[in-house]
């Protein structure tokens, strides 16, 4: 037990550093602190409501995994280079692609929520 609290503080440490550090995740924390109550409303089902706040939250672990790669490519070549670019692309499109699995179930919960139920 005791290691899994000391897990959840380093995952806790991540976090607080990230939303000081980065912009884009303390934008996607605002988004998971917005769609929390969101999620409530819009999701009709108990499982739409579990896909909304999954979808946030698969977003936001994108762009934490996006924001390690980062760094740790800065650390290790701290100067620009084009392979390093090239990863930092890759993880970018990763985090893009969870942005966009994130709308389509906002989407279709939106949809589902104003045309489908009565």
């Amino acid at each position: 037990m005791h290691a899994l609290y000391l897990a959840f503080l380093n995952s806790w440490r991540g976090i607080v550093h990230g939303a000081r550090t980065e912009r884009a995740l303390r934008l996607e924390l605002v988004l998971l602190v917005i769609g929390l109550p969101a999620a409530l409303l819009v999701g009709g089902t108990l499982w739409v409501r579990v896909a909304l706040l999954a979808s946030l939250l698969l977003m936001l672990a994108a762009e934490f995994l996006n924001t390690a790669i980062e760094k740790l490519c800065d650390h290790l070549h701290p100067a620009q280079h084009r392979k390093i670019g090239i990863v930092k692309d890759l993880a970018s499109a990763g985090t893009f692609m969870a942005q966009a699995i994130a709308a389509l179930i906002w989407i279709a919960a939106l949809i589902e929520r104003l045309f489908v139920q009565p």
